[in-house]
């Protein structure tokens, strides 16, 4: 989970809100009366708003927010989560503890956390096969690949490399240039 999000309140700017959503490259706004949650906005409901006529430099975030908030507790497994995001149509959910944020869990953050596996379906005794009579293996001679998995690789949060060497860093998964910085 990302632990930083854009907070406000019902009755904070939109304008002003806005910016500090496109600002802080967050997504989406929790809004808030004091730390409990109340509504969430997104950059796509503010579109939406504007679009079904509503004027931006009188509205408040209260009036684009969407009521029902996807939350999950910090506990819940990946699978969990995903399934939660999948069920609900979610883009993002809200993490609580005791009706507290502590931070919201992207599609993304979901993705770049998950093990990509390898879709080869050669093993390296099928590659020698070929090269030493000049066959290919057949589905019944064939077995599944296991040395070439890519079972301890992941994607940096901030760059998007594919590496081995991911590290948690601000609750993020960094590759090692990231973290450098």
């Amino acid at each position: 989970m990302n632990r930083e999000y854009v907070g406000a309140s019902e009755s904070d700017d939109l304008l002003e809100t806005t910016e500090l959503l496109i600002r802080e490259d967050q997504h989406p706004i929790l809004v808030l009366r004091g730390n409990e949650p109340v509504g969430v906005a997104t950059d796509r409901d503010i579109l939406a708003y504007v679009v079904d006529g509503g004027d931006p430099s009188t509205a408040t975030i209260g009036d684009v927010m969407r009521e029902a908030i996807p939350t999950v507790d910090p506990d819940a497994s990946l699978p969990e989560a995903r399934d939660r995001m999948a069920a609900r149509s979610a883009e993002f959910l809200v993490v609580t503890a005791g009706g507290e944020p502590q931070g919201t869990l992207t599609e993304h953050d979901i993705l770049s956390s998950a093990r990509l596996e390898s879709e080869s379906t050669e093993t390296p005794e099928t590659v020698q096969q070929v090269a030493t009579t000049g066959q290919q293996a057949t589905a019944e001679n064939m077995e599944p690949a296991t040395a070439d998995t890519f079972d301890e690789q992941g994607i940096c949060s901030d760059c998007g490399t594919l590496t081995r060497d991911l590290a948690s860093f601000n609750g993020q998964l960094l590759c090692p240039d990231c973290r450098d910085v």
